[in-house]
């Protein structure tokens, strides 16, 4: 490994709170009708993040409540993007605007809430810290810029992550299109770099391009997801052994 890939949330931050909050207000605004509150909040809450394997942008927390709305459980992937294809491209696109517009107005309004409904992992960016220096860190999220940078930096850790390593839903629809990316401005191999990330669909999508995957097993994929991933020849790596798989074979650029 020479460069270290992550995804941001499910990886460095545990944003599902957030999510869940901001996918709700944004789904009632465009189901008016919902009756998603017939559902306690805990319940509701274990049955959104029971869906978020499957999910890639902001517009997938919105099919995982009209699917929970719904009565909906799907079971795997392929049940879960079936359901996805069902819904109108243009309740998914609103979906998704509203839910950044949501987004971007609680930052604003209550910003210390805001923050605190997204934490960091704080032992996986410990780790990071140890390693600083050793290989260029970067990511690659579904996640807004702004929102990363502002996240970033009240954790105490934005110098880590260079800015022109920092690619966020702008840069495409899918990992392999900021893998793609990343590489060229890393100029390395693919094969030299690492990528974390908590879906296996991700992880999935990018490893043909020859990178090393490795999924994050302390956000919220459970052992289907886990499974999986090892099935798929991915790294599994929980927070106790993350470091030892994924910094044992970098290469400390200021040493033979």
């Amino acid at each position: 490994m020479k460069a270290l890939v992550l995804d941001f949330d499910g990886v460095l931050a545990d944003s599902a709170p957030e999510c869940f909050e901001v996918a709700l207000r944004t789904y009632g605004d465009l189901c008016p009708g919902e009756r998603l509150h017939r559902f306690e909040r805990e319940t509701l809450f274990r049955e959104f993040i029971a869906l978020l394997p499957l999910g890639n942008r902001a517009e997938d927390f919105g099919v995982a409540l009209a699917a929970i709305d719904a009565g909906v459980r799907p079971v795997d992937q392929r049940a879960y993007d079936a359901f996805f294809a069902a819904r109108a491209a243009g309740w998914l696109d609103a979906f998704h605007r509203r839910f950044y517009e949501h987004r971007a107005a609680l930052a604003a309004s209550d910003p210390a809430r805001w923050r605190a409904l997204t934490p960091p992992y704080t032992a996986f960016v410990s780790i990071l810290r140890r390693h600083a220096g050793r290989v260029p860190f970067a990511i690659a999220t579904a996640k807004d810029r702004g929102s990363v940078r502002t996240l970033l930096a009240g954790w105490g850790v934005d110098d880590l992550f260079p800015e022109a390593l920092v690619l966020d839903k702008e840069t495409g629809r899918n990992k392999a299109e900021h893998l793609e990316r990343l590489q060229e401005r890393l100029a390395l191999p693919f094969a030299e770099l690492t990528f974390v990330d908590d879906k296996v669909s991700h992880l999935d999508t990018v490893s043909p391009l020859g990178v090393i995957c490795a999924l994050a097993a302390w956000g919220y994929n459970g052992p289907r997801e886990q499974r999986l991933a090892r099935a798929h020849g991915h790294l599994v790596c929980s927070l106790a052994d993350v470091e030892g798989q994924i910094f044992r074979a970098a290469v400390d650029p200021g040493r033979d």
